[in-house]
């Protein structure tokens, strides 16, 4: 038997190395999966090209997956650094890097990537486009961008971030709806200018069906861009987010009639009370699709803390439903991420899809606490590191301040409750001061 797509093989009831591998890391029955998958529920994004891949699922019945973004842009454009990134975000169990470059030799960089890179690999064509042709944004063609969208195909990317949500009729709805802010998405932002200044139709959306033939050719996950997302509380599930995300729907199942895996793109800036809320409109509109969410951000008074913010409504909206958290880190909003913003975004991000984990149920999520509790009740300090999210700053900050007794830290001493219960229960006596 042959097949097109992971989505082709799951309904022709084909098994693929890529489903074994994916099972065998979520604990699940294969046969599950492949059901997930030919529903839409579940995605497996792996281009034929890309052959360093160790793949990955996507999909709200696996543990939730995080993506980390980065790439080279005018102001910092050190390839070599950008590989750096990218090779610490996958020793610290990232599933997913998202190349976004946006200056010089992107292709080269690109293809490093999916040449080198076992996690999965997505790009924006729409801003690579811009780079590839280097010319007037009103001069390049509908053409040209979806040639962009082939050549990226061939270079191996799994998931392409495609703005096609956003077309003539979204156009009039944005600019009849006033927003606090306007468009944030900068492929949404650059496909709005085209279409002010070319008075066509958006090329992703009027050719479609030739963007996902070139999907299907090479089993590319479709990423349905967000281009209406709110960039801040005020703008939050408004007329524009709510049309394209209804867009985005249709696009879908059109997607789905050609084997074609599809996750979707959600809300950025949200109230923590409005996310379970989207979370449902999402998987009714979208018939379950993978739903892909850039924190969301709960409070924009937070720049340099905004990993935090991400984090609190990532967790919130994995709970609900979303099944790929895209990182934030302290440097949102204000300039390229460092290699130590870069981990604090990762390890805030892994925080909150492991808590949404435990929350929505799935099956071992919550043994690595249990043993976490052990060792802290035992006070053995070498497992507690072990079990540590990030144990090289754990072992750091007990090192920073070490306590007078090893069987205590510095902010208890022999106050600590836990030595003292483990003490008074073997029938010892506890005398604190005397001690």
């Amino acid at each position: 038997m042959s097949y097109t797509t992971q989505m082709d093989a799951a309904r022709q009831g084909i098994i693929t190395p890529e489903m074994e591998i994916v099972a065998a890391k979520e604990s699940m029955d294969v046969e599950v999966l492949r059901e997930h998958i030919a529903k839409g529920h579940a995605i497996i994004p792996c281009n034929k090209n890309h052959t360093s891949i160790d793949p990955s699922g996507i999909g709200s019945m696996l543990k939730t997956k995080i993506n980390v973004n980065l790439g080279i842009s005018r102001d910092c454009k050190d390839m070599d650094v950008e590989i750096e990134k990218v090779n610490n975000a996958v020793k610290m169990g990232a599933e997913s890097i998202m190349d976004l470059s946006s200056y010089g030799d992107t292709r080269t960089f690109r293809k490093r990537l999916t040449k080198e890179c076992p996690a999965i690999i997505g790009t924006v064509p729409i801003y690579d486009a811009v780079v590839y042709y280097h010319k007037a944004l009103k001069d390049i063609t509908a053409k040209e961008w979806l040639d962009i969208v082939r050549m990226h195909a061939e270079d191996g990317v799994d998931f392409m971030t495609i703005h096609c949500g956003i077309n003539r009729a979204m156009y009039e709805r944005f600019k009849n709806n006033k927003r606090l802010m306007n468009i944030v998405s900068r492929g949404g932002s650059i496909m709005f200018a085209w279409m002010a200044m070319t008075g066509e139709e958006n090329p992703f959306y009027e050719h479609y069906d030739e963007v996902l033939d070139i999907c299907r050719e090479y089993d590319i996950t479709m990423s349905l861009g967000d281009a209406c997302r709110a960039g801040c509380l005020a703008d939050a599930t408004d007329v524009a987010q709510i049309g394209e995300l209804v867009t985005l729907g249709e696009l879908t199942q059109r997607a789905w009639d050609k084997d074609v895996q599809v996750m979707i793109e959600g809300p950025g800036h949200m109230p923590l009370n409005q996310i379970a809320a989207n979370m449902e409109i999402q998987k009714t509109i979208c018939k379950g699709a993978p739903f892909y969410v850039l924190g969301p951000l709960v409070t924009d008074i937070a720049p340099g803390y905004d990993h935090i913010t991400a984090a609190i409504g990532g967790a919130i909206a994995a709970t609900y439903g979303a099944s790929f958290l895209c990182y934030v880190t302290p440097a949102e909003h204000l300039r390229l991420p460092n290699l130590d913003d870069v981990k604090e975004g990762i390890i805030a991000s892994k925080i909150a899809a492991h808590a949404a984990d435990i929350a929505k149920g799935i099956p071992g999520a919550m043994e690595l606490d249990n043993k976490m509790a052990c060792a802290r009740k035992k006070l053995d300090w070498e497992e507690t590191f072990k079990y540590s999210i990030d144990p090289e700053k754990a072992r750091r900050y007990r090192a920073e301040a070490a306590p007078e007794k090893e069987d205590t830290c510095s902010m208890c001493g022999n106050f600590c409750a836990v030595k003292n219960m483990n003490r008074i229960l073997d029938g010892e006596i506890v005398n604190i001061f005397d001690e």
